[in-house]
């Protein structure tokens, strides 16, 4: 598995990249069961063909975060080493497909890479800072300030609620990313070729793996989601979805008065039923190591209903 953590730089990024265009895609018999031998029985070969299959995937990701400056080849290689990671823990009988999994362990190794390689960003390593970091530059894209060295009040207030943190750390941030540098600055790195860091802004566009990947993903979760809310008793059900599954959620005094119950009898409802619905999409009993979802309508507004995370964190 070590052979896909590093891009030798006489190998090439480019030619790197047609290399694993052209690796096929797992079925997802094919991918249970070479999971099953690598799980089972530790065979190399079977871990080698779940790596090499997903490559892409990394790539995909890694090219999100060309903005900040760093190598493509070393974000790629810092996402290779998080699917290694997610393969070793990867669990077929759960269900789920393994792009699935390791999107957050390929994701997190990136982030992780970025953080540690960012000179000007003093920051700590919660959660909140880590959301701001990676979430400003999209959010002040999404309000038309992305080339502002500095934010209006209102501008900072906006995407402050948009993330979820106070104003000042907007505007702290916004400044320690944005240093003296212009968009139109050529990088110093000698392997950019003299680009200009605008050259270095994501590209939204998803690629036709990604695609796939993502309809896969969709597909797999719209299912589960749909068997799991047969689990519920209608009144558990009807409570699930005026929390979790609107646009707008319910309150706990709307839902009391339209049930007839306490509110805290409507909080009790709520909790036993996304248990049942997490424990059945899981196909497993929810035990204490299980960390509770409790991001879930977040989550719906942003990727739609069925395509929330309902699995253990």
């Amino acid at each position: 598995m070590q052979a896909a953590a590093t891009i030798s730089m006489e190998q090439g990024l480019g030619r790197y990249l047609r290399q694993i265009r052209e690796m096929p895609m797992l079925q997802q018999e094919d991918e249970y069961m070479l999971a099953r031998r690598w799980q089972e029985h530790h065979d190399p070969d079977a871990a080698q063909q779940l790596v090499a299959s997903h490559l892409r995937l990394v790539a995909k990701i890694a090219m999100g975060y060309r903005g900040y400056g760093l190598p493509v080849s070393d974000l790629i290689s810092e996402g290779n080493i998080g699917l290694m990671q997610a393969v070793r823990r990867f669990d077929p009988d759960r269900g789920f497909r393994l792009a699935t999994y390791a999107m957050w362990w390929i994701r997190s190794t990136i982030q992780e890479f970025v953080i540690r390689s960012w000179s000007l960003v003093k920051m700590g390593t919660t959660g909140a800072q880590k959301k701001l970091f990676f979430g400003l530059r999209r959010a002040k894209q999404a309000i038309s300030a992305l080339e502002d060295a500095n934010l209006r009040p209102e501008q900072a207030q906006a995407i402050a609620e948009r993330l979820g943190v106070l104003p000042q750390e907007v505007v702290e941030m916004n400044q320690r990313m944005a240093g003296d540098n212009s968009l139109n600055a050529p990088m110093a790195d000698a392997e950019m070729g003299g680009a200009e860091w605008q050259d270095q802004l994501a590209d939204q566009a998803a690629s036709p793996e990604a695609e796939l990947i993502e309809s896969q993903e969709t597909d797999y979760r719209r299912q589960a989601l749909t068997s799991a809310l047969t689990t519920l008793s209608p009144r558990e059900r009807a409570i699930f979805e005026a929390r979790h599954l609107r646009e707008e959620a319910a309150t706990y005094g709307e839902l009391s008065e339209l049930h007839g119950v306490s509110r805290e009898r409507v909080r009790q409802i709520e909790a036993r039923a996304f248990a049942k619905v997490q424990s059945a999409v899981l196909g497993r009993p929810i035990g204490a190591s299980d960390a509770p979802r409790t991001d879930i309508r977040r989550r719906a507004r942003s990727t739609g209903p069925v395509a929330m995370e309902l699995r253990a964190a």
